[in-house]
């Protein structure tokens, strides 16, 4: 019983000196030693309104230094302004974050471009402390029933839309990052020319694959390949863990053990991922699953 405790310790102070940035003591250190991020979403952005020192205080009391924020007009851009400082103050990126399905077909091109322009007039008007670090997209196209019906013909719109995104990241001088499924390699392109992963992840700066499962083995063994494309693209890459109840099978999420299990198993994750030379963190999904977890 002793000996599994002291194991316990050992994993905890390990995953402090690998995310927490006040571990490493100088510039030569941090070269030797690598600096890999840890990153979360933080779908409901009333939170940054409502209560945003709670959730300044939960992000560095786990380390976090990158955080995926929704877009929601209705908050008022004072707040987004307000939190984007004081997270940078604590060494927390903000990146923009929106999505849906729907973003995968160029009849509904039209939200990304309203995305962009909202994010446009939001850097336009901030200053250099309050302004988002990068964007951030979640199309899941494979979720809607065309997928089921004329697969090839929402994967030519989705390559569509992600390569006129990536365009106009671009002209707003932002770093595009996006959510992708790890099977995205079983599928193809429209023209059959490439899998489907390469290519998407291609098109942007980096990618965090959702490779939802409950221990460190089985996360690295699904998001593997993805890295592995990644590293070959010269990408960045994130592997990405579930921490809400799925439907789909306790295994995908981190739900029923609790927040000091998912620990000890992100600290063994890091040390299998960090092999590839795209892997860049790990992703927590989400801000409230975390901060619910036992």
């Amino acid at each position: 019983m002793a000996t599994k405790w002291i194991n316990r310790l050992c994993l905890i102070i390990v995953f402090c000196v690998v995310f927490s940035g006040v571990a490493v003591h100088s510039p030569n250190e941090a070269k030797a030693q690598g600096y890999y991020q840890k990153a979360t979403w933080l779908w409901n952005t009333e939170r940054i309104r409502s209560n945003p020192q709670e959730v300044l205080s939960f992000l560095t009391q786990n380390q976090v230094n990158l955080v995926y924020l929704q877009v929601n007009i209705d908050i008022p851009v004072s707040y987004y302004r307000s939190f984007i400082k004081e997270s940078g103050a604590r060494g927390i990126s903000v990146e923009a974050l929106d999505g849906a399905p729907q973003w995968g077909l160029e009849t509904e091109r039209y939200r990304i471009t309203n995305f962009l322009s909202w994010v446009q007039a939001y850097q336009n008007g901030a200053a250099a402390a309050e302004k988002f670090s990068g964007l951030h997209v979640d199309i899941e196209p494979h979720v809607l029933p065309q997928w089921k019906t004329d697969q090839t013909g929402v994967i030519r719109q989705w390559q569509s839309n992600v390569i006129s995104l990536g365009q106009e990241a671009a002209k707003l001088n932002l770093s595009l990052s996006a959510d992708i499924p790890f099977w995205l390699g079983n599928y193809y392109t429209a023209d059959g020319k490439a899998t489907l992963s390469r290519f998407m992840i291609g098109q942007y700066d980096s990618v965090t694959i959702m490779s939802y499962r409950d221990t460190a083995a089985a996360i690295y063994s699904i998001a593997k390949k993805e890295l592995e494309d990644a590293t070959a693209l010269g990408k960045k890459a994130f592997a990405a863990v579930e921490t809400k109840p799925s439907n789909e099978g306790d295994f995908l999420t981190f739900y029923e053990e609790g927040a000091a299990y998912m620990n000890e198993q992100l600290v063994l994750l890091h040390e299998l991922a960090k092999v590839n030379p795209s892997y860049t963190g790990i992703a927590i999904h989400d801000f409230d699953g975390w901060k619910s977890l036992k």
